[in-house]
Formats: structure tokens, C-alpha cells, sequence
């Protein structure tokens, strides 16, 4: 997408727009993941379709970074021929991948599926878990944001 970027100014505007965009979408999945969790908290089983729509928000959010985000930024810092950063996001990116595939798993188990008050306490137990993976996440995708993308900005404005 950021390809044909005549020059670093360029790419780090355009991946930051990506990055905005992609942020806007994680605060409507928290929205979203903190309404299902009230709700199963005060007892109350949620609708399918809620259930239905945050799978393919938690689906949508992870793909786009795994195979937008991720790569952009990795681009970026080669372009700055920052190694430190590269060496960084090869170490973190496998810590983001656990709870990749724990989001796949909760996906797997819950889109699609009617739920009935009998799956409560398992859904209530899985969201918890859900959602000690989500803030890792969150947290190593902010890491790689301010190393892989953040850190370059100086560099732009010499």
C-alpha cells in the first residue's frame, strides 16, 4: 500500500494513518469486549449477535495487524534502517502471536454458536482469560508502535 512513498516523510505519514485507523478499531473492540463482560457479569446472557460481532471485530483487529500493520511498520524501520527496532519486533511479535491464537480459539468456539444460560460460566470464564491476552497484546503492539513507528518521527522533522 505504502509502496510507491517517494520518501521517508511519506511512509511515516501513510503508516501512521494505517495505525490510526487500526487504534479507532481496537477502542471499539474494548467497547465492545467491556459491554459483553458487564453483562455476563450482572448474569445476564448476551445476545448472539454480540457475541457474533465482537469475534469479527477481535478477527478483523488481529488479521489487520498481523498482515498490515505489523508489515508497515517493519518497513518503516528498515527504511530508517533502524535495526534496533527490527530486532525488537522479532522478539515481540511471537509474544502477540499467543494471544492470536487465543482470539482464533474464543472465535472458533463462539461465532456462530447459539449460546444458552448452561454456557455462562464457561463463556464468563473464557471472556476473563480473553481478556488478560487482549491487554498483553495491546501492550506489546503499543511497544512495537513506539519503537517500530513513533521513534522515527524526530527523524523526519532534521
Amino acid at each position: 500500500m505504502l509502496e510507491g512513498c517517494k520518501n521517508a516523510q511519506e511512509r511515516w505519514s501513510g503508516v501512521h494513518e494505517l495505525v490510526d485507523k487500526w487504534l479507532q478499531e481496537r477502542q471499539s473492540l474494548l467497547v465492545m469486549y467491556t459491554d459483553l463482560v458487564q453483562q455476563v457479569t450482572q448474569g445476564t446472557l448476551p445476545e448472539n449477535r454480540q457475541v457474533q460481532q465482537l469475534c469479527e471485530i477481535m478477527v478483523d483487529y488481529t488479521s489487520a495487524g498481523h498482515f498490515e500493520i505489523f508489515e508497515q511498520l517493519y518497513r518503516e524501520a528498515e527504511a530508517f534502517s533502524d535495526q534496533r527496532a527490527i530486532e525488537l519486533g522479532n522478539r515481540v511479535i511471537p509474544m502477540i502471536q499467543t494471544s492470536t491464537d487465543v482470539i482464533l480459539d474464543f472465535n472458533e468456539a463462539y461465532d456462530n454458536i447459539p449460546l444458552n444460560a448452561d454456557q455462562l460460566d464457561a463463556l464468563s470464564q473464557n471472556l476473563s482469560g480473553l481478556g488478560e491476552h487482549l491487554a498483553d497484546r495491546f501492550q506489546h503492539e503499543d511497544l512495537l508502535i513506539e519503537t517500530l513507528h513513533t521513534a522515527h518521527q524526530e527523524l523526519i522533522n532534521t
